[in-house]
């Protein structure tokens, strides 16, 4: 058994030798192929590397024990998301020629890697709430520190406030939201590849240094993210590893990094100081809300059902506060099952990536209709979520009183 488990990630070894060569690189920059290379030698990395972050967990302890409102029957390491930030590290490293590594690509390189290292200490030994906000806050600093941030606002100094603090809140936003995702085999890693991989088709076609760069990262973070997938999603038997913190924090943070990268809501000419507005600079900006659909109406649906029902009285209760009343849970709660509840969230998803395709060369009127379109769909499967769950309550409480 052991041999067979390690056959795979052997084999492995040889595209990894071969895309490594200087040789090949440059074939595959010939070929305009650039983002197959980064794809398939992210995906090539963190897969060959996931037996040995495997059984690193288990000496360190790193391990999720069952128990509780836990669903897992076994202990699973938690350090599946170290074998995700190394891959998609290396490809970092050995591509940042092709990558054309500008300042900003820089912050988001070493922001993520203060959010990864703190998530790690939090798989080991466990950490509080307030260090894990913290360092969130010091990693967006870092973000505004190499000028990744939302740029939309008049440049004034009210503008520059509004920006760092609409900046702050997508970048925590976003990194909880798909931290609070992974609560499913598969679940954050697959939506994460999916979100990734539309983040770059929207940055096509394009001459653009700088958007050539956010793609190649979003193809990365999605190669890292499928090298990893087979041992957390298989078919017939429960995952192998988990993320873990410093794999969902991480994946939620390059994630919101990618999505100010694209800087949606300027146009080539910048924003006008005199406060006149873009309407379809402002459309643009829904883009990555769009993309990021699923995370973003799960945390928001929760929170406020969280909220109206008093479970949730605080920051810091909203951050520790777990709960079987998320999409993922809600959708398997219906009878499908937690394997096709996990295959529905992508398929929304997907769905959700081709609007933005959509809304990307969309103008006026047409673009507001796919924003109410997005809109209303969100609206009717958060109804329906919570109208099934009350249903549900109404008649195990009838029920009990039988």
């Amino acid at each position: 058994m052991t041999q067979r488990f390690h056959v795979p990630q052997i084999l492995t070894l040889i595209p990894i030798g071969v895309l490594l060569s200087p040789a090949v690189k440059t074939a595959f920059q010939h070929w305009q192929l650039t983002w197959a290379y980064i794809l398939i030698l992210s995906w090539c990395i963190t897969f060959a590397l996931m037996p040995l972050i495997r059984r690193l967990a288990f000496r360190l302890d790193a391990v999720d024990h069952p128990g509780g409102r836990k669903t897992h029957e076994q202990s699973t390491p938690l350090m599946g998301g170290t074998a995700i930030f190394i891959g998609f590290a290396l490809v970092l490293l050995f591509a940042q020629d092709i990558l054309h590594f500008t300042p900003e690509l820089k912050g988001v390189a070493l922001a993520g890697t203060l959010i990864f290292v703190i998530g790690l200490l939090d798989d080991i030994w466990g950490l509080s709430a307030r260090i894990r906000l913290i360092s969130q806050f010091l990693a967006v600093g870092i973000l505004v520190k190499y000028g990744v941030v939302l740029s939309f606002l008049p440049q004034t100094w009210w503008g520059d406030i509004g920006e760092f603090l609409m900046t702050l809140f997508w970048v925590v936003g976003i990194t909880n939201a798909i931290n609070f995702l992974d609560g499913m085999d598969g679940l954050a890693s697959g939506t994460t590849a999916i979100n990734a991989l539309f983040f770059s088709l929207v940055a096509l076609p394009t001459n653009d240094l700088f958007m050539q760069s956010m793609m190649l990262l979003s193809i990365a973070l999605a190669g890292s993210c499928l090298g990893f997938l087979p041992y957390n999603f298989r078919r017939k038997q429960p995952a192998s590893i988990f993320l873990g913190d410093s794999g969902s924090n991480f994946l939620g943070f390059i994630l919101a990094g990618i999505g100010i990268l694209g800087k949606w809501g300027t146009s080539e000419a910048g924003i006008p100081t005199s406060g006149e507005w873009d309407l379809n600079n402002l459309i643009r900006l829904t883009i990555p809300i769009i993309i990021l659909g699923v995370p973003i109406f799960d945390t928001t649906l929760t929170t406020i059902v969280r909220i109206k029902t008093g479970q949730v009285r605080s920051f810091k209760q909203w951050v520790h506060f777990t709960g079987r009343d998320h999409f993922h849970h809600r959708l398997s709660d219906l009878g499908i099952g937690n394997k096709k509840a996990v295959w529905v969230i992508y398929l929304v998803s997907v769905v959700q990536g081709l609007e933005a395709l959509v809304l990307k060369n969309a103008r006026g009127i047409d673009a507001i209709f796919s924003l109410l379109q997005v809109s209303i769909v969100f609206l009717l499967i958060g109804s329906f979520m919570v109208f099934v769950q009350n249903q549900y309550t109404r008649l195990m409480k009838i029920r009990r009183e039988k």
